[in-house]
């Protein structure tokens, strides 16, 4: 559970500790947060799919949102924390707006130097939950220098709205602005015009409902498809090959191999 200062602005924060078995490159995917992960015991080995330039090994590592899928090759362990930033997020603990680091990938020093040490401090912690707490209060320490600046209203509410589905035209009527004039605050704000931002948002969104259909045992694109707000089922498979690099059927094979065998005939394609 995130702390009740930092909700507007984290919407997640996790430590993890995972054994993968065998080394292999796990996919980044396209959100409406940014991510900042700290990495422990090795950096983080990461880059944009397909752009062998960007890759790099990392202590802290900065994406901004992004409409392409991002590589993590890995050793077969990985451990540390992982934060998700809000467009808001970005400015309130960062001090920097999110679209600035919009399709970057960048060090804490980078961005923020006062949150340099985080790294070091984080190598020392005994436990997931020591380094959960020291990232919090971190964060809290970068929310009082930097102050909790939000978005105007309408902005906040377009990307909601957004967010939700809504088209680009309607959500400028409904906040008061022209679609060019909301497409350039989109932007500033977050780093994607309103048709980009929307598209990984649904994207997101089939990404959580897969998961969660994935964990109990019989996923269905056709049903995951409807449910995200796509045409059909060939149309999520299409996006999917764009924004994660791979169909849906590909990601289920590598993340959840148990359940290909009771997928239903409708699904394996």
């Amino acid at each position: 559970m995130v702390l009740p200062a930092l909700q507007p602005y984290v919407a997640s924060l996790t430590a993890y500790d995972a054994d993968l078995g065998a080394p292999g490159v796990h996919i980044g995917m396209p959100s409406t947060t940014l991510t900042f992960v700290l990495p422990v015991g090795e950096p983080l080995d990461v880059g944009w799919a397909g752009d062998p330039a960007s890759r790099g090994r990392r202590w802290s590592t900065v994406s901004g949102l992004h409409a392409r899928p991002a590589a993590i090759h890995h050793d077969g362990t990985q451990r540390g924390v992982q934060v998700a930033l809000t467009t808001a997020g970005a400015r309130a603990l960062l001090g920097v707006p999110a679209g600035e680091l919009a399709g970057e990938l960048v060090e804490l020093l980078d961005v923020t130097p006062s949150l340099r040490d985080l790294p070091e401090r984080l190598s020392e912690a005994p436990t997931p939950a020591e380094r959960v707490r020291i990232v919090e209060l971190s964060l809290l320490g970068a929310l009082a220098r930097h102050g909790a600046p939000h978005p105007s209203a309408e902005v906040g509410r377009a990307l909601a709205r957004l967010t939700r589905g809504a088209g680009v035209q309607e959500v400028a009527d409904e906040v008061g602005y022209s679609r060019r004039h909301l497409t350039t605050l989109v932007r500033s704000e977050c780093g994607l015009a309103p048709k980009e931002f929307q598209r990984v948002a649904r994207f997101e969104t089939s990404h959580r409902l897969l998961v969660r259909a994935a964990r109990a045992g019989r996923p269905s694109l056709a049903r995951v498809s409807a449910e995200a707000g796509y045409a059909d089922q060939a149309h999520l498979a299409r996006e999917w090959s764009v924004l994660a690099g791979c169909p849906p059927t590909s990601w289920l094979r590598e993340e959840f191999p148990f359940v290909q065998d009771s997928a239903a005939p409708e699904d394996a394609g």
